[in-house]
């Protein structure tokens, strides 16, 4: 792609809010974004963590140095790699972009489909630094420009995309079912806050009939078996219109069991009366390790959330169900004597391991014992 090559002989940095700078190459397109810029630890699974809806105004910062090996796999082919129709994040910053891909799925270059889709990459730039300094400092705003970081450039102006109502910008427009009416599981419905396909998968593989709808969907006297709040991005503050939909769900006399992955555990929690704060530098990796409290039991998972439950708001009835061993954060949430739970991880992985898997199961079990 004559465009991407293009790209690549172009010289570009990166600023955060706190001065830094750091200078790289293009490459997918050139030019500008600005957003949060957040950082994943995770060696594979760059095709799904780019269409993650979660990173929605985000400029992502890959750590593993080596990027773009593999290449990326045609949608038609290949449509378990892909998490929703289009590249979600606003840039991405590498350390070592490999034009070359050498893959038997291999469709494209990831610079190709960046470029296609008009994303911005930045190669050539010291992520380690760049990491540590989010680490210490925060997660923080910052901005992609063209040119050389010793360069003249326009004042510092980026506004906050937690600060925004993300979630509309990633939800189904239109409730739509899927799995057909003979599927011999449970009805579930799944609230669209910006949902991995993944999850739909997952359900689909258990034969159930799925129907998804907008975030917004009024749930008062909505008719199934189970409903799942899906993941998606930003600030759960700013999901108050699905927080108060599904806390009538929550106050039925005759609950319908309820479960909740990532920022669908934060809804819940709001939904329940709790609060949410941010996390410093939030939870981005495939290798996150979790306690189930009150057992011996130790999972490694996939993660990508930047807020976090305060469990000191949690109310009568609902407890802590895991917590990250790195940092103590609540991680699950689950009512002691209704059919509520929640987990702040992704059980489906995609990218990243299956330990969880089973949340799916048991969520399902519970909504077949009614």
């Amino acid at each position: 792609m004559p465009e991407e090559v293009a790209a690549r002989a172009q010289v570009g940095h990166i600023e955060l809010e706190d001065g830094t700078i750091l200078e790289g190459h293009f490459f997918g397109a050139a030019g500008s974004a600005e957003g949060e810029v957040v950082f994943n630890t995770g060696m594979v699974g760059y095709v799904e963590s780019l269409t993650d809806p979660s990173y929605r105004g985000q400029i992502l910062v890959l750590t593993y140095p080596l990027i773009g090996n593999y290449g990326v796999p045609s949608p038609t082919d290949a449509p378990d790699r892909f998490e929703s129709d289009r590249i979600q994040v606003r840039g991405l910053v590498v350390a070592d972009y490999i034009p070359n891909s050498d893959h038997w799925e291999a469709a494209m270059t990831l610079g190709e489909w960046m470029a296609g889709e008009g994303i911005v990459g930045l190669s050539g730039v010291d992520t380690r630094l760049l990491t540590r300094r989010l680490r210490s400092e925060g997660t923080m705003l910052g901005r992609i420009l063209p040119g050389p970081s010793d360069g003249e450039r326009p004042p510092f102006e980026v506004a906050d995309p937690n600060a925004t109502d993300l979630v509309a910008e990633v939800t189904c427009r239109d409730a739509m079912t899927l799995g057909g009416a003979d599927a011999a599981g449970p009805h579930i419905v799944v609230v669209d806050c910006g949902c991995k396909r993944s999850i739909v998968r997952e359900l689909l593989a258990r034969d159930c009939r799925v129907t998804i709808v907008p975030y917004d969907h009024d749930m008062e006297g909505i008719d199934c078996d189970g409903v799942l709040i899906s993941n998606g991005p930003g600030d759960p503050a700013m999901c108050q219109t699905t927080a108060n939909h599904v806390a009538t769900l929550l106050d039925r006399r005759r609950p319908v069991p309820v479960a909740g992955i990532c920022l669908g555990c934060q809804i819940m929690a709001i939904a329940a009366g709790a609060t949410t704060f941010k996390l410093p530098y939030g939870h981005r990796s495939q290798n996150q390790p979790c306690h189930e409290v009150g057992t011996d039991r130790y999972v490694i998972t996939s993660q990508n959330h930047g807020y976090a439950v305060d469990p000191d708001g949690l109310p009568d009835g609902w407890a802590v169900w895991y917590t990250n061993l790195s940092d103590g954060t609540v991680e699950g949430i689950r009512h002691s004597k209704r059919p509520f739970m929640a987990v702040q991880f992704h059980p489906e992985g995609s990218p990243g391991p299956t330990d969880t898997r089973s949340f799916f199961d048991m969520f399902l079990g519970v909504v077949r014992r009614g």
